[in-house]
């Protein structure tokens, strides 16, 4: 036997286990690469891939390295003595090979796939091959197959709770977190909306990043429950709450390496919405040439395929198409969000009105999943449950239960980006707001970010600040300066 040695390593997902090449137990002068192997000796066998070392300082001959996410599913301590064996490659290998060749998969093997994925047996490079097949090629029922599969048997279950809500946007388009004022409207009403939120694929300032600045959001299943239960609303940390550990895995291979597409991004979501015990869903698909999806027809394809395989699972959905031809609201970044989102629901004067108006037509269409609502009074009473402070004590609440933290401080590093002619705003290119957003260090700063003065329609004059850029770090300052001397602002103006 070995004794078990944590080394602290993170791989991004997959188990690796590291042995002496002068092991005292195993042979392993035949092993010249990456090798799977099973480890025994805490209540469930590890799958991990074996890579060799020669240093003693890093492991003895006499001890199994593994790094943080295999030692952390052995569960066990260190100097826990463990044994390994060498293991064929994960069976369910040959229906991807299969798949690479433009088969198509049974409902049996997705299930299969899945479940190796979650038992660690696939290597990221398999993940990415199974992802490459799947984007050149899926039907309809493989998406409907391979979201059953994601989905997995750890279902959060609401009890009697008839409506359980959510509302889910297609797409990062920048300042667009209407989902921070849809939650506290749906729970002031009566319906109880639990939001478990991901980090994004797409985007430096997600959904996470802005939550983050206002209340812890790392809060475990149970407490979720409790507190949806109690307060109608949650909005936490999805890597706190113990489902679709397979779909989160194959979520991060997507986010390294650009593989997502929107098949395969409908059987990843409406997975996560059943396995969170959502009964009714409100899905945005914005359209715009700078947004993922760039015509009616796309989105209407789209709206289709995701109404199809949501009937075949059992949920109640509602697709709504939207303009997503610029950003929404005024600041782009974590902090600049929580900030527009705090002035609507405080009823501010200079709350963006087109932030204010999408979240109120969103909770509205929300809200008339409860049948006591006619269609058109969804609106009127989310306008009226905003209007009245009642959205926003239920946001606090929200925040409160989970632990409200003050807000972060803007950039110290800012700069005024300038209109260089007279004339009325065209077009605002959202790709490069969020790029300029990311790059001024939204992305890892929460007081970093853009402050939108502008939009479209708006008259200008030489001079006029369109936006400001915040930045906390002088590289990233750097970075986003030498982007706009380039002469470009983003902006077109006629």
């Amino acid at each position: 036997m070995l004794a078990l040695k944590h080394v602290p390593i993170r791989s991004f997902n997959e188990n690796i286990a590291y042995i002496h090449k002068d092991c005292s137990i195993y042979k392993v002068s035949n092993i010249n690469s990456l090798t799977r192997i099973e480890i025994h000796g805490g209540e469930a066998p590890v799958f991990a891939f074996l890579q060799i070392v020669d240093n003693n300082k890093f492991v003895r001959p006499d001890e199994l390295g593994l790094n943080t996410e295999a030692f952390k599913q052995m569960g066990l301590p260190e100097g826990a003595e463990v044994t390994l064996t060498l293991t064929p490659p994960a069976p369910s290998l040959a229906a991807v090979r299969r798949k690479i060749a433009g088969n198509v998969l049974s409902s049996d093997d997705y299930a299969s796939i899945v479940d190796d994925i979650s038992k660690h047996r696939y290597s990221n490079m398999d993940i990415a091959s199974f992802l490459v097949a799947m984007n050149s090629f899926i039907t309809p029922n493989e998406i409907l197959d391979l979201a059953e599969a994601l989905r997995g048997d750890k279902i959060i279950d609401w009890g009697t709770e008839e409506i359980v809500a959510d509302y889910y946007c297609m797409d990062d388009i920048p300042g667009n977190k209407v989902d921070l004022i849809i939650a506290p409207i749906v729970a002031a009403y009566g319906l109880p909306m639990p939001k478990i939120i991901s980090s994004s694929s797409t985007s430096g300032s997600g959904l996470i990043d802005t939550m983050r600045t206002l209340a812890n959001i790392d809060v475990d299943t149970r407490n979720l429950k409790k507190q949806v239960l109690e307060k109608r609303g949650a909005i936490v940390n999805a890597e706190k709450v113990e489902i679709c550990e397979a779909e989160r895995i194959i979520a991060k291979i997507e986010k390294q390496n650009g593989l997502s597409t929107m098949e395969c991004g409908i059987a990843s979501l409406l997975a996560n919405k059943l396995a969170s015990g959502i009964t009714h869903l409100l899905i945005d698909i914005p359209v715009g040439i700078r947004a993922k999806i760039k015509t009616s027809a796309e989105a209407t394809h789209l709206r289709k395929l995701i109404e199809y395989v949501g009937d075949r699972l059992g949920l109640y959905i509602d697709v709504t198409i939207t303009d997503g031809s610029e950003p929404i609201g005024a600041g782009v970044g974590p902090a600049l969000e929580a900030r527009d989102i705090i002035k609507v629901l405080k009823n501010k004067e200079d709350a963006p009105d087109d932030l204010r108006e999408k979240a109120l037509f969103m909770a509205g269409r929300i809200l008339e999943f409860d049948s006591k609502l006619r269609g058109g009074q969804g609106y009127l009473v989310a306008k009226e449950l905003l209007r009245s402070g009642k959205a926003f004590d239920a946001f606090d609440m929200i925040l409160k239960a989970q632990g409200k933290i003050e807000s972060p401080k803007l950039g110290h590093l800012t700069r005024d980006v300038v209109a260089e002619k007279d004339g009325t705003i065209v077009r605002i290119n959202t790709a490069f707001i969020a790029k300029a957003a990311l790059l001024a260090g939204a992305g890892q700063y929460a007081g970093a970010g853009i402050d939108l003065y502008r939009k479209t329609g708006d008259s200008v004059s030489a001079g006029d600040i369109l936006y400001r850029i915040y930045s906390c770090n002088q590289n990233d300052f750097a970075f986003v300066t030498s982007m706009i001397e380039s002469g470009k602002t983003g902006f077109d103006i006629e």
